[in-house]
Formats: C-alpha cells, structure tokens, sequence
C-alpha cells in the first residue's frame, strides 16, 4: 500500500493545478471548461477527505506539514477564483439591473433592433405614435 501523506501531498498538487485551469477557464470566459472541472476537482477533494487525517490533526503531525502548506495555497487559489467569479457576476447583475430599470441619468448606451447606438427612453413606444 503507498503513503497515504505521499499520495495526499500528490492530490494537492493536482488539485492546485486545477485551481489553476478553473482560474483562467475563469478569466477568459469559457464556461464550457469551468463547468468540465467540476466534477474532477469534487473527485479530488474526495479523495484527500478520504486520504487526510482531520484538520486538527493535520495541524500536529509533521509528517502532515507539507500537505497542510500545499492545502492553505489551494484555499487561497479557490479564494481567488471565488472573488473573481464573485465580481464577474456582479458586473452581469449591475449589467442586468441597468437593462430592467433605465435611468435617465445613466450613461449606459445598447444597440436598437436596426443595431444603432440607442439610450433608454420610456417616452418612445407605440402608445406615442
């Protein structure tokens, strides 16, 4: 049977390097990607649950130090991506928001049906035609 400190140090790297992929799968957009790595990052947080003692445990033995230390950079690679996937979604709610309810006092312009530049306007409808 392999060490299970070895084989546990194995997966935190693994798993760092999909926190990785999942960032830029992030940054760029690419959703498709994002949601692929799901489910082999669920595998992998699976197996370390099965493979690691419990954190408090973890924590005092030694033998457990440099899987700790590879654990703490993979919580804050996954701290990143929150932030990041975080504020993305939050530029698409403002984005939303400002489609729903226009303000006049907004400077946000979009495209009409004829693909010309257009501002909000609750004025023009059929109803002053």
């Amino acid at each position: 049977m392999s060490d299970p400190v070895q084989s546990a140090k194995e997966l935190a790297t693994q798993l760092s390097h999909m926190l990785e992929q999942e960032f830029v799968a992030l940054r760029s957009q690419e959703l498709d990607q994002f949601e692929q790595l799901q489910p082999l990052k669920n595998e992998l947080l699976a197996e370390i649950t099965r493979l690691a003692p419990p954190a408090t445990e973890v924590q005092t033995l030694p033998q457990w130090q440099d899987f700790r230390e590879l654990m703490l950079v993979c919580r804050d690679l996954h701290r990143r991506n929150s932030v990041l996937m975080d504020r993305k979604l939050e530029a698409i709610r403002g984005t939303l928001e400002s489609l729903r309810f226009p303000d006049p006092a907004s400077s946000v312009e979009v495209y009409d049906r004829l693909g010309h530049i257009s501002r909000f306007s609750r004025k023009s409808g059929y109803s002053d035609a």
